[in-house]
């Protein structure tokens, strides 16, 4: 391309510059870059490529759609543009797919990748599951001699983590030595291994990771630590977890959300819900991830002021339309039962995944609104949205309020025959319920006896319980003798079993079944309610 005379090439370096400004101040809306671009293609500027990149770059956080546009306009197409787009794409959950298209696309048009390219494409095919593609994009780098960049190679290393191929990981690893191993890969391959590590049986082996990170002097590179107090977290060392974030000396958003998810998934609702005020307190900030964690922490302890709180924060912050955030603000007013609140949320979902359905579903169902709930699973179906066993356990919840037993049965055998998943103990343990409150105690036992696994408590529970409804004391104990001399002592069966020898005037056979529970210290325990008053 001829080089533009100076007072072209000055109009371009002025029309660029104002839209790096408007991208600035208004980096998630077109408002402010929609008049320079009109202004720059009556110029004739738009076409030039500097400018080109430059709105490319300030449009993709604001709409795909339009940067897409923009990129197809351009005239030319460097490795930059196709990097930026690439990355725009990755960043978005509803469109984190699009970005292995584009790369395919890239690579298409001849376009040669560069080191940018790849710690951008990798994490997109881990994400995207796509194995093979992950692979070939390997393969590629090593084609443009890409592979032994520092950044990459570390790109390489999670992606083969997030695979769950551990040995290809080590495999990488091990191509670099020396000066080639920077903090990058070391981050990479430490930071892989320490998800592996859940669970109290792995926290010594955790601990030695955290050692070999100390010893190595890298306790103070931040990916790092955040990966050790997530490992510590799901090794239930709370307080080592603890200790690690507050002697940071600087923290990023990702340890603060760290720690916020580690308070949610142990169940500390009202910790998780203290540590995200305290981040408002001292002014970190927060994003999608942080929301996510805060608000299932508000649907765990059925903080619904909490929880309209944080929805506030998100609709004020343009957070609320994002796919996560949407999905758990459904399942928090579900739970909390605000049913209504969960449908207008629901219904302004721009894509609606099968999490959203299912949590909608459910609450219809466990608040006796069983027609509404079969009602919006027949439209979920309609709509292409493949329900999974959380869905089914709703459904059939639904079906056992209504006393809709044969479209229960209808629901239990499509698990299988429509879906080719296997029922859980969960679906084993309403139909037995739906059956069994309906009378239907033989169909019950033969559901149990054709389990593909050990049934448990809940199993048996509604069994038993089936058989108290009904006044059926002769097939309870057949069915409790057998759970005795196996050996289970759940306190749930002798209670069972001594309410209904007392009911049928057996004091005796009662008063045996209450001696039992005080001899092996069985002790019932007393339900509470986890929603605020």
């Amino acid at each position: 391309m001829p080089a533009l005379p100076l007072t072209a090439a000055a109009v371009v370096h002025h029309y660029t510059r104002l839209i790096t400004a408007a991208a600035a101040s208004s980096p998630s809306t077109l408002r402010a870059l929609l008049p320079i671009h009109a202004r720059a293609v009556v110029l004739g500027v738009s076409a030039n490529p500097a400018f080109a990149t430059s709105l490319l770059a300030a449009a993709a956080p604001a709409s795909l759609a339009y940067a897409r546009r923009v990129f197809d306009a351009a005239p030319e197409r460097d490795a930059y543009m196709w990097n930026t787009l690439l990355r725009a794409h990755a960043h978005s959950q509803s469109h984190a797919v699009d970005a292995l298209v584009l790369y395919k696309r890239m690579r298409a048009a001849g376009v040669a990748p560069d080191h940018y390219t790849y710690p951008i494409v990798l994490p997109a095919c881990a994400a995207g599951r796509t194995t093979w593609l992950g692979r070939a994009a390997h393969g590629d780098a090593v084609r443009f001699a890409l592979a032994g960049d520092g950044f990459v190679r570390s790109a390489l290393i999670a992606m083969y983590f997030q695979e769950l191929d551990v040995a290809d990981a080590e495999r990488v690893f091990a191509e670099s030595n020396g000066s080639s191993r920077t903090v990058v890969s070391w981050t990479a391959m430490v930071a892989g291994f320490l998800p592996c590590l859940q669970g109290q049986e792995w926290l010594d082996a955790g601990e030695m990771v955290h050692g070999f990170v100390i010893k190595s002097g890298f306790d103070a590179n931040i990916p790092l630590v955040n990966a050790l107090i997530a490992m510590y977290g799901k090794c239930g060392s709370i307080a080592m977890a603890e200790a690690l974030f507050e002697g940071m000396t600087v923290r990023s958003l990702v340890s603060w959300n760290t720690m916020v998810a580690m308070y949610e998934q142990h169940g500390d609702a009202v910790d998780a819900i203290k540590f995200f005020c305290r981040m408002l307190t001292e002014k970190v900030g927060f994003d999608c991830v942080t929301l996510v964690s805060v608000l299932s922490a508000c649907a765990l302890s059925g903080a619904l002021d909490t929880g309209k709180s944080v929805h506030e924060f998100a609709r004020n912050h343009g957070l609320d339309t994002d796919a996560r955030v949407g999905n758990v603000l459904v399942d928090m007013y579900a739970k909390c039962g605000e049913i209504s609140n969960a449908r207008e949320v629901f219904d302004s979902l721009r894509v609606r995944g099968v999490v959203p359905w299912s949590a909608l579903i459910s609450a219809y169902a466990n608040h006796g609104e069983s027609a509404e709930a079969l009602k919006l699973f027949s439209l979920m179906k309609i709509e292409g949205v493949r329900p999974n066993s959380f869905t089914f356990t709703a459904v059939l919840v639904a079906c056992g309020h209504s006393g809709l037993v044969d479209e229960g049965l209808k629901h239990f055998d499509s698990i299988l025959t429509d879906y080719q998943m296997s029922p859980t103990l969960e679906h084993y343990a309403c139909m037995v319920d739906m059956l069994g409150r309906a009378g239907r105690l033989v169909e019950a036992y033969e559901i149990i006896r054709g389990m593909s696994m050990r049934p448990d408590k809940c199993v048996w529970g509604a069994f038993l319980g089936g058989c108290r409804l009904h006044g059926n004391l002769e097939l309870a104990e057949f069915v409790a003798k057998d759970l005795f001399q196996s050996g289970s002592n759940d306190v749930t069966f002798y209670i069972l079993m001594s309410n209904m020898y007392f009911e049928a005037g057996m004091l005796e056979d009662a008063e045996r079944m209450r001696k039992a529970m005080e001899d092996m210290e069985l002790k019932k325990t007393a339900g509470r309610s986890a929603v605020n008053q």
